[in-house]
């Protein structure tokens, strides 16, 4: 543990149930924060996600897990919210730089409004988010500039920080590539088998092992030299 941290000092973390916000789940504990964690019924193409934030939020022993519901599917525009197909790929190799059709518009935006409005019920100043601006999908919401704007902005729109307690939005796997993720994660005794990552799992929570996020979860395993304990439809 971080001996410069404060104990028990509050925290949000969001917290879907994949292999990111699991690994900041743990490194938020490690730094001496008490982690309230986040989690969000959006209309997401299927829930096997929160179950795994649940699994994850218990074996880690949150203080809080919240499942907030919003229904972005009134929307639609992202293969995870409306009537469009998951791309599938046989490597990770063959994903282009454009932002992909599973990019939620906004979502982000309104996941950390949420966290800001979450935080100041519990008088936290820290909320912690797993993006990563080396190994993710091309979405513009994952981005050092877009974390940073948002921050600032928080910071203006809150009681909390216009009173002077300033927000501060952790990204500690911005830097990180997803071997260095596995990495920091299995140090910290994360159980990787608890958690989903797939656009597109079958009704048995089985990952396909062909959308984006899964290509870029199994490399990440790879290089870091272990295997991912998730059993995969092929």
């Amino acid at each position: 543990m971080n001996r410069g941290a404060v104990m028990h000092k509050p925290a949000i973390v969001l917290l879907s149930g994949g292999l990111d916000s699991t690994t900041v789940l743990a490194m938020a504990k490690d730094e001496g924060y008490t982690p309230y964690a986040l989690s969000f019924r959006y209309g997401q193409r299927h829930v096997i996600e929160l179950a795994a934030a649940d699994r994850v939020a218990r074996a880690q022993g949150v203080a809080r897990h919240v499942i907030a519901d919003i229904d972005l599917r009134v929307f639609g525009g992202s293969a995870l919210t409306g009537d469009i197909d998951v791309p599938k790929h046989d490597s990770a190799d063959n994903l282009d730089a454009d932002i992909p059709v599973t990019y939620v518009p906004a979502r982000n935006t309104v996941f950390l409004s949420f966290a800001l409005a979450y935080a100041e019920t519990v008088g936290a100043s820290d909320i912690f988010i797993g993006v990563s601006a080396l190994d993710y999908s091309g979405y513009p919401d994952c981005r050092p500039e877009y974390i940073h704007a948002y921050e600032s902005m928080a910071n203006l729109a809150t009681r909390a920080g216009v009173e002077g307690s300033r927000l501060t939005i952790h990204t500690p796997l911005i830097n990180l590539t997803k071997a260095q993720t596995v990495e920091a994660g299995l140090r910290l005794g994360v159980d990787y088998s608890l958690t989903s990552s797939c656009y597109d799992p079958d009704r048995q929570g089985r990952p396909c092992g062909h959308c984006d996020s899964c290509l870029l979860r199994l490399r990440g395993f790879a290089e870091a030299g272990t295997t991912d304990p998730l059993e995969y439809q092929s």
